[in-house]
């Protein structure tokens, strides 16, 4: 199954961008995206804001029109389909996603649009920022912080980078169209954004990164909450790891100690199950975790420089990270063994 056909261009010389925004069951969070996004610094009739309603169940498109959002009612079909409807109806040459639980900075679109001065390039990403006191909350900035560094090192060295997160980018929407939108498989907002920056990437589009093209975002804050979503998006890595075998080892957003570490928990494991029968294997386990610990230090010297309270806790979730995202990673690829790849696509 490849991703459904886009209409043709359909663009208003009038607007410079149109934002897009899947939101489902978000009338809570809406209020304040949208306020935010009213607070640009470009001109407001210069960009709209379009608010896909994916079968919501509470106030969201009430919430949206009211703030003065076009409003577009789907099924639900998961983000990937909603953000695919968005782009559908967008009238602007450029299409920017964020989500409803995002609050942009003033300048967010102006500094995304910069980056399309130069018309090689087909993709600009911004970064999360956050404002949140709970160590966890704290703990996933500072993960994000560490990827940003990772992308902008591969940006320096290559051009280009080849991870786009849909919470702050921006595409032209008619390299977006020929490409044929995310892939709508992916039912969670878990992995589409890579799966289709990686597709294009490889077909040869250029994409930056500026960081002043930031949102504040409110990140998961408990431990429960933290291995939740590490299972889920090592699942959702498993099934774009099928798609394209060749980003488990170029993917520039998941670090390569990160990578590591998945390894080495799950060599860990064994090792301690077997210790009771067999002596050595307690050695085995020590030393995969004296090497689980060499390759989390230069991350913890990273933390004790920008949140030294975090170290608290940066361990444990270091290694809660490590074990749900490759239970997860494990159990994708298994419930992926028979997946058709996706379509070639134009190079750009």
């Amino acid at each position: 199954m490849t991703p459904a056909p886009m209409p043709p261009d359909i663009h208003s010389p009038h607007l410079r961008a149109s934002v897009i925004i899947p939101a489902y069951n978000a009338a809570r969070d809406l209020p304040r995206c949208l306020a935010a996004l009213e607070q640009q610094t470009i001109p407001r009739d210069e960009y709209e804001v379009i608010v896909v309603d994916d079968g919501s169940t509470d106030d969201t498109a009430v919430v949206a029109a009211a703030a003065g959002a076009r409003v577009l009612r789907l099924p639900h079909g998961g983000p990937a389909a909603a953000r695919n409807a968005g782009v559908a109806v967008a009238r602007a040459p450029i299409v920017v996603f964020t989500d409803a639980d995002c609050e942009p900075v003033s300048d967010f679109l102006e500094r995304l649009l910069e980056g399309f001065a130069a018309p090689i390039v087909s993709g600009v990403r911004g970064v999360y920022r956050s404002q949140q006191r709970e160590l966890v909350a704290r703990f996933v900035q500072l993960e994000y912080e560490e990827r940003y560094q990772r992308i902008a090192h591969v940006e320096a060295a290559k051009g280009t980078v080849n991870a786009m997160d849909t919470s702050y980018c921006a595409y032209r929407r008619q390299v977006f169209l020929d490409a044929g939108g995310f892939d709508t498989r992916f039912r969670g907002a878990a992995g589409e954004d890579h799966e289709f920056s990686y597709r294009l990437a490889e077909a040869g589009h250029i994409f930056r990164m500026n960081r002043q093209a930031a949102v504040y975002h409110r990140h998961v804050a408990t431990l429960c909450g933290y291995a939740r979503r590490k299972f889920r998006i090592g699942y959702w890595k498993a099934f774009l790891t099928r798609q394209h075998p060749g980003y488990a080892v170029a993917d520039a957003h998941t670090t390569q100690s990160l990578k590591l570490q998945i390894a080495l928990v799950g060599l860990m494991g064994p090792a301690l199950l077997v210790w009771p029968f067999w002596a050595p294997a307690g050695w085995l386990a020590a030393g995969l975790a004296g090497l689980f610990l060499l390759s989390a230090f230069p991350f913890l010297v990273f933390i004790a420089r920008r949140d030294p309270a975090v170290l608290v806790v940066a361990l444990p979730l270091l290694l809660v990270r490590a074990l749900a995202a490759g239970v997860g990673f494990a159990w994708g690829l298994w419930q992926t063994r028979r997946l058709p790849v996706i379509s070639e696509i134009p190079a750009a």
